[in-house]
Formats: structure tokens, C-alpha cells, sequence
């Protein structure tokens, strides 16, 4: 078990753990093949203890999607799929495991799909969703331009630029102050600009984001437990994916299998 260990976390090649291990070639795969095809055993978690979670997706070279629900506090996998794309009917599903196993969690950071915001308030109505700052600022940036042509679109890119480093709540009331007054000053004009035009458009969707965002963007401040972030997550998943190319042979089937063992291993190790 140490070898595949070793391939699947630290992404170890084959030639690499000969050397390490001095086993064959042919040794060497028979003990990846054959841990790779096991039943992976099930993840040892306290639902009950959860009270911090981040939860976030990602795309497999534009294909099937890996979904993660997190421990906020350590960084442990709670629960994942593997499917097509991230949707209700998948968020809804992990959520409900976590439910079904006493998980009663108080907050959660997520990046403001509409989908899993739904599915969470089905399962947990009074749970406190914490929208991911990192996500608001990087699609409101690129809704913007780096270089916007018009007063009301620079000025927004001002706010969405300002977005960090609010740490109280004297700061987060100056902040709100800003985004009201560039409404007072920018907001009918904004929205009178034909959404058929593909700047104006994206100019009000970025305006749409900031103003549906921000009764959920401060919720840290209340309880510095609660990730501000899915930062955390980011990380999780540029990791696993960096493993995961360096076995170029890995098939597109093996693919689930490899992640199930990898998120099991982390968490064990």
C-alpha cells in the first residue's frame, strides 16, 4: 500500500517509485492495478462535529465534474462525486448524505451557484452562506475589462478591486457606503444601456453580481470561523489535478478511482 500511497499523493511515477523501492517494472503496476480496483473504504467522519464547510467544483478538462464538500476548520474531505456537471440534483445529494449521517453544520462558503444555494437552504433552511470573495472579484473583474471605457465601469472596477482586506466592521460599512453611493450616481444609467451590447451587458450583470452579493460577503466578520474564501478548496483542487497529470497513462476510467483513493489517502495521511 506505501507505493500506491506514494503514486497517488505525491504523484510519484513508475520509474520514480522502481528506483525508490527497488521493485520490478512490472511489480510496481501490479501493485498500482491491483489497489486501484479495490473497493476504497469509506471516509472516517464526524458529521456530527461539522460546523465550518466549503464547498466548491471542478472540471476534468472541460468533461466531468468533481464536486467537494470540505471540513472548513481542517481541510478534510467530507464528502464528493464525480459527474457530469454541478447542478442541484448533486448538491442536493451530497448535502443530504451530510444530513442523513448528523451533520448540522452553521456556515457554509460556496461561490454563489444559484443551484447550490437552492439545494442548500432545502436541506439546511437557517444555514449562514458565506459567498466566496475571490469568486466575486474575479468575475466581476472580468465583466469589467482590465481597462473599461466608461466612468460607471471604472469606478465598479474601483469596488470590486477594494473587495479584500475589510477585516471589520467599521471597514465593511465604508465599503457598503461606496457601493450605494456608485448606485445614487451610476445605477439607472447602468441599467438603461442596451443588454444587447455585449460590454453594456456584461457591465450590468457585473453590477447584478456585486448587489445580490453583499447581504452575503461580511458573514466572517461575525464568526472568524467562517472562510471568507474557498481559497482552501482552490488549493485542494490544483493539487489533485497537478497529481493526476504527472500519470500520463492514467485512462479517462480510471479517473473516479483515482480520485476516490486520493481523497481517502489525504485525509488519512
Amino acid at each position: 500500500m506505501i507505493w500506491f500511497a506514494e503514486w497517488v499523493i505525491e504523484g510519484y511515477s513508475v520509474r520514480q517509485l522502481i528506483r525508490i523501492s527497488r521493485r520490478g517494472i512490472w511489480k510496481i503496476k501490479q501493485i498500482i492495478n491491483h489497489w486501484l480496483n479495490q473497493k476504497v473504504p469509506d471516509l472516517a467522519i464526524d458529521f456530527t462535529r461539522l460546523a465550518y464547510l466549503i464547498f466548491d467544483g471542478t472540471y476534468f478538462k472541460h468533461q466531468n465534474c468533481f464536486l467537494l464538500l470540505l471540513d472548513g476548520l481542517n481541510g478534510k474531505a467530507v464528502d464528493y462525486r464525480y459527474r457530469i456537471r454541478e447542478n442541484y440534483i448533486t448538491a442536493h445529494e451530497i448535502f443530504q448524505t451530510a444530513k442523513n449521517s448528523g451533520a448540522n453544520p452553521e456556515a457554509i462558503t460556496i461561490d454563489g451557484n444559484t443551484s447550490v444555494i437552492r439545494a442548500l437552504k432545502a436541506i439546511w433552511p437557517n444555514i449562514i452562506i458565506q459567498r466566496c470573495l475571490t469568486h466575486i472579484q474575479r468575475q466581476g473583474l472580468s465583466w469589467l475589462r482590465r481597462y473599461p471605457k466608461t466612468e460607471a465601469a471604472k469606478e465598479l472596477r474601483k469596488i470590486f478591486l477594494n473587495i479584500f482586506g475589510i477585516e471589520s466592521f467599521q471597514q465593511r460599512d465604508e465599503f457598503l457606503s461606496i457601493i450605494l453611493a456608485w448606485e445614487k450616481h451610476y445605477g439607472q444609467l447602468v441599467k438603461s444601456l442596451p443588454s444587447s451590447d455585449k460590454v453594456f451587458g456584461d457591465l450590468q450583470r457585473a453590477r447584478s453580481l456585486l448587489f445580490n452579493a453583499w447581504p452575503d460577503m461580511f458573514h466572517y466578520l461575525d464568526n472568524r470561523k467562517i472562510a471568507s474564501t474557498t481559497n482552501l478548496i482552490e488549493g485542494y483542487f490544483s493539487t489533485v489535478k497537478g497529481r493526476y497529470r504527472q500519470h500520463h497513462g492514467l485512462s479517462k476510467i480510471n479517473r473516479p478511482k483515482y480520485l476516490a483513493w486520493y481523497i481517502y489517502l489525504k485525509n488519512k495521511y
